[in-house]
């Protein structure tokens, strides 16, 4: 059963002054009236109308999304926050979240987040190579993005830092990059998203003029699943692997590329376990036994992973099954869930009943 539990509330940034390529905020705050405080509390209602009563929910957040947060007025900003801290005082929340950009911190909005005790700063930081945040037009350099993580990290808030793949001038070694850099950051949580090119954006502009190509599926796979290895082999949890068809803030529904993707988490998941089945088989080859699957006492070949990743082990649509099927025909494959600790991800293969390699 889920234990985590995110009420979203949705703030659109007026007046922002940044021009990112990828985002159409503007085009769609531009007709939108702000999110009145009526609003945020039945929005609040209605979401715990839903948890009431759900045993083992041991953590419900408030979380304040679509824009940068810390850049709408302060009055505003704490008029939200005094609601979301009234539910907090009375139990009935446990965390306060929010996102903003990384040049919308300093130690005046800190202090004002700590009185509202807020958790969570989510920092969309996008990349750290320069380049890259100069051709996105985000309007910062990295420096900004060392030096806000530094101070969330000085003031006790939780870090989360949000990386997108396949930006303009980006590349794999930049990807690669950025993950090592949020590394030696150390934040607690990070997002991982495919760029996505959507209308109303100057990216679509540059897209129809020849002067960006998104990234294949394929290809934004492949990036993600190496920067998702390297966060999580440093600890890092990643709470989220792509957007969803509700986080496009897109009134006409016009996207362009094929980056999005309804399971793009378990793309990237399902590629990441068919490359360690494939490792097993590899690695736990009898010896001196050439590939022929007659030569076996037992053909039958199975892999096991807790029930976690078992959806990723068998891959997207059985993927994983298919593909194992097709290029190994001369074996038996079975799946398996077993009872295992929920922070292992692993499998395992046997090539004969007596004979089971973890």
């Amino acid at each position: 059963m889920k234990k985590h539990a995110i009420i979203p509330v949705f703030i659109p940034h007026q007046g922002c002054p940044n021009n990112c390529v990828f985002c159409n905020q503007k085009a769609i705050t531009a007709h939108r009236p702000d999110v009145t405080l009526d609003e945020v509390r039945n929005t609040i209602e209605t979401w715990l109308s839903t948890l009431t009563g759900r045993e083992g929910m041991e953590t419900i957040e408030i979380a304040f999304f679509g824009g940068s947060f810390t850049g709408i007025p302060p009055e505003q900003q704490s008029a939200y926050l005094e609601i979301a801290h009234e539910y907090k005082e009375s139990g009935r929340i446990h965390k306060i979240h929010l996102s903003t950009r990384p040049d919308y911190i300093s130690h005046e909005i800190l202090d004002n987040l700590k009185k509202y005790k807020v958790d969570v700063i989510e920092l969309g930081v996008q990349s750290f190579d320069d380049g890259v945040l100069a051709a996105s037009g985000r309007g910062h350099d990295s420096k900004c993005v060392y030096e806000a993580c530094s101070l969330i990290k000085e003031y006790g808030f939780e870090l989360g830092i949000q990386l997108m793949i396949g930006l303009p001038q980006d590349s794999m070694e930049k990807c690669i990059y950025s993950a090592m850099e949020a590394v030696k950051i150390g934040p607690q949580i990070a997002r991982l998203y495919p760029t996505i090119v959507i209308e109303d954006t100057e990216l679509m502009e540059m897209y129809r003029n020849g002067k960006y190509t998104p990234l294949t599926t394929e290809e934004a796979v492949e990036r993600t699943k190496e920067m998702y290895r390297i966060l999580t082999d440093a600890g890092i949890n990643i709470i989220r692997v792509g957007l969803k068809s509700s986080d496009i803030i897109n009134e006409n529904g016009s996207i362009e590329g094929t980056t999005f993707h309804p399971a793009f988490r378990q793309l990237v998941e399902g590629s990441i376990a068919r490359d360690k089945m494939e490792a097993l088989l590899s690695e736990n080859m009898p010896e001196n036994v050439e590939p022929c699957w007659d030569r076996f006492v037992s053909k039958e070949v199975c892999f096991y992973s807790n029930s976690k990743w078992f959806s990723a082990m068998i891959g997207h649509k059985g993927c994983n099954k298919k593909h194992f099927e097709t290029c190994y025909p001369g074996l038996e494959f079975k799946f398996n869930a077993i009872d295992m600790d929920d922070t292992l991800i692993g499998m395992s293969v046997a090539w004969s009943p007596d004979f089971m390699i973890k």
